[in-house]
């Protein structure tokens, strides 16, 4: 039985690579606001160590991903989540969000044409 057992793969797929794309969203770009006195060798050092939990997330995901999804499906998914995560990144720490809300639109259109039957 696996570590991680969800009453639907989709779903423990869905929910490890959001929080995966959170904790890649804060590595990249939460440094900025935060940190942008410090010199750059201790944000990158702190990106990694946020980076760390993105990955212990991912990895998972992926996994629970693959029982339930196929290899496209999967890699939808993967461009999709960013923008659900960075869109309301956007908005609420860097006050700017109208072309990253038009961009998800059109990623939104990529999944519905690659998950319909």
């Amino acid at each position: 039985m696996p570590a991680f057992a969800f009453a639907h793969p989709f779903l423990g797929a869905a929910l490890f690579l959001t929080g995966s794309n959170l904790c890649m969203t804060v590595a990249w770009y939460g440094h900025l606001k935060r940190f942008g006195h410090r010199p750059g060798h201790v944000a990158a050092l702190l990106s990694w160590g946020i980076a760390l939990f993105e990955y212990l997330l991912q990895v998972p995901g992926n996994r629970i991903g693959l029982t339930a999804r196929t290899l496209t499906q999967r890699r939808i998914m993967r461009k999709v989540f960013p923008l659900v995560v960075f869109v309301p990144f956007a908005a609420l720490y860097r006050g700017q969000a109208l072309d990253y809300l038009c961009a998800g639109l059109g990623f939104m259109g990529a999944v519905y044409f690659i998950f319909r039957s």
